[in-house]
């Protein structure tokens, strides 16, 4: 049995917290400071749970409480939310300008993934959008825009999540 699963959990930022992160990113680059009250009435949440929150962030070494109670990011905490912002432009852009998802769902996605991506899949993948973006990929990425994923026959789509929906 495959153990990945279990290193989720290893993760240093959940979804929500990757978004608290953010904020208080957004904010301090705004007012140089984060307050509890801020940042929660920018995710439109209590300020309680707000607090309870960003404690587990302190915790985990992603951002401190300075003496003025004021929330500030780490080395580390800026680390994660530059991981994050690139992830979140290279999946955004791999969806929607390579795949040809739509905006809002590439938007969706990209959002679900991008603080669970490492740094080498992202750099990786940065890579091969590179690749396509070159005139020597222009032949592909015409054939991948021109296919037509909901009429595959068996031959061409076995590798398909979807397959056995295909006719």
């Amino acid at each position: 049995m495959n153990d990945v699963w279990k290193e989720f959990e290893q993760n240093p930022l959940t979804h929500s917290g990757a978004h608290y992160l953010m904020t208080v990113h957004e904010i301090q680059g705004r007012k140089g400071y984060a307050r509890t009250t801020d940042i929660a009435k920018e995710l439109e949440i209590s300020a309680p749970s707000c607090s309870q929150s960003l404690k587990g962030l302190v915790k985990k070494g992603l951002i401190y409480e300075n003496e003025d109670k004021f929330f500030l990011l780490t080395d580390f905490g800026l680390s994660q939310v530059q991981l994050v912002e690139k992830n979140k432009q290279v999946l955004l852009t791999f969806f929607r300008d390579i795949l040809g998802v739509s905006e809002g769902q590439a938007d969706t996605d990209s959002c679900k993934m991008e603080h669970l991506m490492s740094q080498e899949t992202s750099e990786k993948l940065c890579q091969f959008l590179s690749l396509l973006d070159s005139d020597e990929a222009k032949e592909f990425r015409i054939l991948l825009n021109d296919m037509d994923h909901s009429v595959c026959n068996s031959d061409q789509c076995e590798s398909c999540p979807h397959h056995d929906n295909c006719q």
